[in-house]
């Protein structure tokens, strides 16, 4: 199932995504909207609402499919990009983290940070953590997992190479891009994650390229602390990030997901 979470009138609301559409296109798409939230046993209400393009007078606006208390990034996962920046691969996964205010949903606009020089796109493969959990053993790890979406972990690079730690770098507002929605049905272990800017190719993986699988991010932070639901993990970056330039638009598309979409603007 798809999960999208969205405003209609004024009114925030889940609802299930049904229909097809044309690849980053939400052309015949609709909501049955959910009574309650997705975070425990839900029914679809049969009120169904179209998702039309985002480009049109429609009532019905997309937001990011989840608001998290925190998010969990995990860097340098995939071995081609830490050796991109000259990076040695970790031995063990390496978590930061992006605030809640980073996050900001499809067709929301990334607004270019003014202490920057050298912002970077980085497509990434998220996990939508379904239930409150903590120490999750790996056979466990599936029971804790609500879905997944796609995500961009925006990065001021110059300001992460100058700063060494990475709360501005990468925790700026709008630097956490979430969606279009949530797929529950869905195996991790080996799909292609691209990333175009411009509607040019920049970044082209697979999440079986992953040094650190799905379970081994979970059972590695959740020994560390609770997760609750809604939480958001950052599974890393395939090769090919690259700067990013107010009016650029940028999007990330995960297979057996969809595609996330944000345009570049001037910070006002």
């Amino acid at each position: 199932m798809r999960i999208a979470r969205f405003s209609i009138d004024g009114n925030v609301a889940f609802g299930a995504v049904e229909g097809e559409s044309p690849p980053g296109s939400t052309d015949g798409l609709v909501l049955d909207i959910i009574k309650g939230h997705p975070f425990m046993d839900f029914e679809l209400s049969g009120t169904k609402v179209p998702l039309a393009p985002s480009d049109s007078n429609t009532r019905v606006r997309l937001l990011p499919p989840m608001l998290p208390n925190k998010v969990v990034a995990f860097g340098r996962n995939y071995a081609e990009h830490a050796r991109e920046m000259g990076n040695e691969v970790p031995d063990a996964p390496f978590a930061f983290f992006k605030p809640s205010t980073s996050v900001i949903g499809p067709g929301d606009e990334i607004a270019y940070p003014s202490f920057s020089n050298e912002v970077h796109h980085e497509a990434e493969l998220a996990v939508v953590i379904g239930r409150m959990c903590r120490e999750v053993p790996r056979e466990r790890v599936k029971d804790v997992i609500l879905g997944y979406t796609c995500a961009n972990d925006v990065t001021a690079r110059d300001v992460q190479k100058r700063e060494k730690q990475w709360a501005r770098a990468k925790g700026f507002d709008s630097s956490c891009p979430l969606g279009p929605w949530v797929e529950t049905d869905l195996d991790p272990s080996d799909l292609t994650i691209m990333c175009t800017v411009n509607g040019q190719q920049r970044q082209l993986g697979r999440t079986s390229e992953m040094i650190h699988s799905v379970e081994d991010l979970i059972v590695n932070i959740t020994e560390a602390m609770t997760l609750l639901p809604g939480d958001v993990i950052l599974t890393g970056t395939p090769a090919g990030v690259g700067p990013l330039t107010v009016g650029d638009e940028v999007a990330v598309t995960i297979e057996g997901i969809g595609t996330l979409t944000n345009k570049v603007i001037k910070r006002g």
